[in-house]
């Protein structure tokens, strides 16, 4: 790390830090957060030239101290027009995406396409956002590590100023934090950051969450993390060969979809996902023997996330292969089918009434002796519900004169996470996310980009095009 100062126009910035360890786009970035002027239009005048975006810092022989003469205009300010209606549809397309009404995109620092998707889809989440501003109040508890405390501070602070910001956001900070608590992710190939997995990258921003966000010194029933997204699985293991029977449960923050000849549907790749084979020591046979898992999900999250299987080791290649089989999924989600016996009779009340509610909004009459009690007041309202350990239909705390909410099974899709390429290690990953006002949004880095429906089911795969890999879908709930 080394320290210049910087001479733009009539500007000097001093006391400028170089991380040498990573490459000049990132210096440029940070040059752009200071100045105003996007790193494509950034001209900085080195030994030998323009300093370049993936130039070696040791062969440039920058020192500390040094002052750098950068040109270059920052952005101009969108005026007002003076006459004239313009409709969105005649808009530039960048301009049409700042009317939908969504929040800035994120610099590429170099490969972190994979965490940039991430993040978007994540930031998506309203009850996630309130759950990292309380967190400021609270603060730190003797419960959670430095750095974890770090990461959980650097996702509240990116998400706010995702929130506040129209130009795309360079998430320095958040990606230095989280390469120091997990350094996998800043491994290097040839000097330069490699691409990573996008799931290990989401699953290990929620685990640091998870433990972050729990109340201090309480029990994970108040692990706000889990409320969002656990699925409690519970499981029969059976083996044949011996007629020994256990069960377990268990929770865990996404379903796995299974991809195979047989799978052409997501429901179909769920319920692979649910069943495997394990082996393990026999009491009763004195060794090993093969069990058979069978799992059912006991209780529902509000936020339902699911991954699609879609990369394995190869040996040959020495890397993540990746299935390309084309897998459709809905809009709309129902996983009443995949829930134990105890969670459906609690989710048949709930869905009756949906039913109803959904009868009347198409002018069809309902039988009102059949349906839900009116006395019980129950009517449709937004997310605010979900599932304790228990799988008893519960609720995150609650504002004074809220109502409960209870699930129906029924699933809304509110995020696409797709990866575009043959390896997980490599290709392009990209966020598609749908607005509060239903429009969907393509979060390819710093470029978002305005979606219509029929664009998101046409990431089931089937080519070199991007397929999901992620998905992440809204729970419908009644309240009562």
């Amino acid at each position: 790390m080394i320290t210049v100062s910087v001479k733009w126009q009539k500007e000097l910035f001093k006391d400028v830090e170089i991380d040498t360890s990573q490459p000049p786009y990132v210096f440029k970035v940070q040059l752009f957060d200071l100045t105003g002027v996007p790193p494509e239009r950034q001209k900085i005048m080195v030994k030998g030239g323009l300093l370049k975006d993936d130039a070696d810092w040791e062969r440039l022989g920058v020192k500390g101290g040094q002052k750098l003469m950068m040109m270059g205009t920052a952005d101009e300010i969108v005026k007002t027009p003076e006459k004239g209606t313009v409709f969105v549809e005649d808009l530039p397309e960048e301009e049409q995406v700042a009317a939908v009404g969504h929040t800035a995109g994120l610099f590429n620092l170099g490969n972190t396409c994979y965490m940039n998707s991430t993040l978007q889809c994540l930031h998506s989440v309203p009850e996630l956002k309130s759950a990292l501003i309380d967190y400021s109040h609270s603060g730190r508890n003797n419960d959670v590590d430095q750095s974890s405390h770090m990461l959980t501070v650097a996702t509240r602070d990116l998400f706010s100023e995702l929130d506040k910001s129209v130009k795309p956001v360079a998430p320095m900070q958040f990606w230095m934090v989280l390469r120091k608590k997990y350094p996998q992710f800043g491994q290097l190939h040839n000097g330069v950051f490699m691409q990573q997995d996008a799931e290990e990258c989401w699953t290990q921003i929620l685990y640091t969450l998870s433990q972050s966000l729990r109340s201090p010194g309480s029990s994970e029933s108040t692990d706000a993390v889990k409320a969002l997204f656990g699925v409690e699985l519970k499981s029969r293991i059976y083996c044949q060969e011996s007629n020994e029977e256990s069960s377990e449960t268990e929770s865990v923050y996404s379903l796995k979809c299974h991809i195979s000849q047989e799978v052409n549907h997501l429901h179909e790749g769920l319920k692979h996902g649910l069943k495997s084979e394990l082996e393990k020591a026999s009491a009763v046979l004195g060794r090993s023997a093969v069990y058979l898992k069978e799992s059912r999900i006991n209780a529902l999250p509000r936020y339902l996330t699911v991954q699609f299987v879609r990369f394995f080791w190869k040996r040959e290649s020495n890397q993540k292969a990746k299935i390309l089989r084309k897998v459709d999924y809905p809009l709309e989600l129902d996983v009443y089918d995949l829930c134990s016996d105890d969670l459906k009779k609690k989710l048949e009340a709930p869905r009756k009434f949906l039913r109803d509610e959904e009868g009347k909004k198409l002018g069809l009459k309902v039988n009102e002796k059949s349906s839900v009690r009116k006395e019980s007041d129950v009517k449709m309202s937004d997310v605010e519900g979900s599932s304790n350990g228990g799988g008893e239909p519960s609720v995150a705390p609650m504002e004074e004169g809220e109502k409960e909410t209870q699930m129906t099974g029924v699933y809304d899709l509110v995020a696409v996470l797709t990866h575009k390429g043959r390896s997980a290690d490599s290709g392009h990953y990209v966020g598609w996310v749908k607005q509060e006002n239903g429009k969907w949004i393509e979060f390819d880095d710093d470029n978002p980009k305005p979606r219509i429906q029929d664009d998101i089911t046409r990431l089931s795969g089937g080519g070199d095009w991007h397929m999901a890999y992620i998905i992440m879908y809204k729970a419908r709930v009644v309240s009562l």
